[in-house]
């Protein structure tokens, strides 16, 4: 017999997924217990299931998906949920963007040199329209 894993999505009102149990055809699905092993005809029918019944739009209410698939989806949630490294951790260097000819960010020493340029250029048109003035 072929199985599939099932499990009612996290609770999360932000997202529509409000379920926390489920029961059909005598297997009580609960949010808080995590997958469950199910026939496949058992999967495809919660495939279809939504948070909302009767309403097509709201959120799909299980995850249905092969062991593999399960164990991946379980270890990506994890990494997601740990917010702070340790040093144990495989960290990836941070390399610092403070070369403005490599594609850095442009600072304000960089904005300077255009300052001064402007500043020469409307004091020029100036001294030159009044000079025009005059003659």
């Amino acid at each position: 017999m072929e199985t599939l894993f099932v499990r009612l999505k996290p609770y999360d009102p932000r997202r529509g997924y409000v379920l926390r149990r489920y029961t059909y055809r005598g297997i009580k699905f609960h949010e808080e217990r995590g997958w469950f092993r199910v026939p496949k005809d058992v999967a495809e029918y919660l495939r279809a299931v939504h948070q909302s019944p009767g309403d097509e739009h709201s959120p799909l209410a299980f995850d249905v998906c092969s062991e593999a698939e399960a164990k991946n989806l379980e270890t990506k949630e994890k990494e997601a949920s740990v917010t702070r490294k340790t040093a144990s951790d495989d960290i990836k260097v941070s390399v610092p963007q403070d070369d403005a000819k490599s594609g850095g960010a442009l600072t304000t020493g960089d904005l300077q040199g255009a300052d001064d340029e402007r500043a020469k250029g409307r004091a020029n048109p100036r001294a030159s329209s009044r000079a025009d003035k005059g003659r």
